[in-house]
Parts: structure tokens; sequence; C-alpha cells
């Protein structure tokens, strides 16, 4: 296994681990590996400098211990690390979306229908709203709301 760290075309860097470099080439091929915080799927290697460090003991060098694992297509993430993606997307949406609390549906509809300006929104629908705003053709997606941070 080898870690590399990626660095997606719109600067974000983050670190995989892959059987080898030819794992790595095929998956970013077929743009397997997705940023994120972004889900840009156009990721490179990013300059890295190596891992070492001296023993203990003496002057011969001793690789340091690898980072944890990351989540990539041969390996599913772990509760954790799903549970920290999950934070990252409300952070994401809290930041760049406006929060229309119970009027969700109504707004929804607004939108798709030209009667207010287009913008990403969030709040509260029931499965009813969530159902009727689907069976008009309005794209909407449910998200596990977890808590901001696990302290």
């Amino acid at each position: 296994m080898i870690l590399f760290t990626l660095r997606c075309d719109a600067g974000h860097e983050i670190e995989a681990w892959f059987r080898d470099n030819a794992a790595y080439k095929r998956q970013t091929a077929r743009g397997e590996i997705a940023c994120p915080e972004c889900g840009s799927t156009k990721v490179e290697k990013a300059p890295m400098a190596p891992r070492v460090a001296k023993s203990r003991g003496g002057d011969a060098p001793m690789r340091e211990a690898p980072a944890a694992p990351q989540p990539t297509p041969e390996r599913p993430p772990t509760p954790a690390e799903f549970r920290r993606a999950l934070q990252q997307m409300r952070r994401y949406v809290e930041t760049n979306c406006e929060h229309v609390g119970p009027r969700f549906a109504d707004e929804a509809r607004k939108i798709h229908n030209g009667e207010a300006k287009a913008r990403g929104i969030y709040g509260d629908a029931t499965e009813a709203e969530s159902q009727a705003l689907a069976d008009d053709g309005i794209e909407v997606a449910r998200i596990p709301w977890v808590p901001s941070s696990d302290a």
C-alpha cells in the first residue's frame, strides 16, 4: 500500500491509499477519485516530502507510521470517516446555502417555477412534501444532519 497526497483542480489537498502506483493511475483515468471538499474528479499527485524520522537508538532512518487510511473505491469509509464527511457536508451547506426552515417545500417550488431567485436552500420538509416535490419534477435531496462536531 502507498499513501499519496492528491490535489484537485480547486487546490484542495487530500490523502489517499492505493495498492500501488498503477492502481492510482487506473482510478484517476476512470474518474473514480473525487475531492471530498468540492467533488472534483480532476486530481493529481501533489508534491510530497518523504516521511522519514531518526530511530530512537541510532542514526539509521526509520519510516514514520502512516496516517490513518483514507477511503478509496477499493476500501469503503469507516463509520468515523463517514461521520466526518457528513460533518463537512453540513458545514458546506450551512456556509453556502440559505436556511428557509419549514418553508423549504414552498421555497423550492418557487425557485423551480422561476418565482424566486435561484439559490441553494436547506430546511425542513415532511415526507409528503418531499414526495410532492419529486412528483412535480423538483429535485431535492435528504441528507443526514449529524451534529456539526464530535464535541
